[in-house]
């Protein structure tokens, strides 16, 4: 680990993520602590930051647009019969303290704020794994994230999308990996099926995304988070995420909590749908 504010993560001794704790970030973005640059073994990077079509997509993270009516994704807010507006309803999610920094992961305490008032209390574990698969000759690691969020206040909390607002199709909200773009779209497949249109918005094990000389193969590692469906944008943007609240908001009682599990393979080279179910396997496998 290097810094006090952003440790870096390494597999077999390689720097393959940098963890930035306390970004200076206009309150607009919702800041937040993100995953950048996140790259492969060979030093591909597969994240972007703050890029011009979405200032607000930060790496990799924990983004919910609609938490009881506070934006902690970033940007606008997506109004009923109103559509996306400007808004002074930005959160932040604010570090307190890690419980563990090792060369390997972490774990972090943070607090969700807005309008001065803690909402969520979230617990976040991070963990870089090397992976190794026979006839494969890919080489790759796993990062392992996962946020349990704690409803802190005396009333119940929702969590909402744009979709539940009335914008269909856009449920994004929860974890999310904004990739690298490229000058072509990334290919975008699961075990049975390819294309962001036939995917997004739909429940699969794993969702494997390629570029160029990389790929990403996004797996929900707990039972309740493989019920979420998949978030999907190839054509727009390179991005995945695993939607908290897809066709209803979700809601958190008083002192309960909301735990979600993803489980990414991070590979060098152009996976095909048996060496992706591969490195799944053996990144989930207990």
């Amino acid at each position: 680990m290097t810094g006090n504010d952003a440790p870096v993560l390494r597999v077999a001794g390689r720097p393959v993520a940098r963890y930035v704790t306390r970004p200076e970030l206009p309150p607009r973005l919702s800041p937040r602590p993100y995953l950048h640059p996140v790259t492969t073994l060979a030093g591909t990077a597969v994240t972007e930051f703050s890029p011009a079509d979405h200032l607000h997509h930060l790496g990799v993270g924990v983004a919910v647009p609609d938490v009881e009516g506070h934006n902690f994704w970033g940007g606008r807010t997506y109004v009923r019969d109103q559509g996306p507006t400007e808004l002074d309803n930005h959160g932040a999610q604010r570090h307190i303290a890690f419980q563990l920094r090792d060369p390997d992961g972490l774990v972090e305490e943070l607090r969700w704020v807005a309008a001065g008032t803690e909402l969520l209390r979230e617990r976040r574990t991070v963990a870089a794994t090397e992976l190794t698969a026979a006839g494969l000759a890919a080489t790759a690691w796993a990062l392992d994230f996962t946020f349990s969020l704690t409803n802190v206040t005396p009333d119940p909390l929702t969590i909402g999308s744009p979709a539940t607002n009335g914008r269909p199709g856009a449920a994004y909200g929860g974890f999310f990996w904004r990739a690298r773009k490229e000058s072509a779209a990334p290919r975008v497949f699961t075990a049975d099926r390819e294309g962001e249109r036939e995917i997004h918005g739909t429940r699969a094990d794993w969702l494997a995304l390629t570029g160029d000389t990389w790929s990403l193969v996004f797996a929900g590692a707990t039972e309740q988070t493989r019920r979420d469906p998949w978030f999907v944008r190839t054509e727009e943007y390179p991005g995945v995420g695993s939607s908290l609240a897809y066709d209803e908001r979700l809601t958190v009682a008083p002192g309960d909590t909301v735990v979600r599990r993803i489980v990414t393979v991070v590979a060098d080279g152009r996976l095909d749908a048996d060496g992706a179910a591969t490195l799944v396997r053996k990144a989930v496998s207990p």
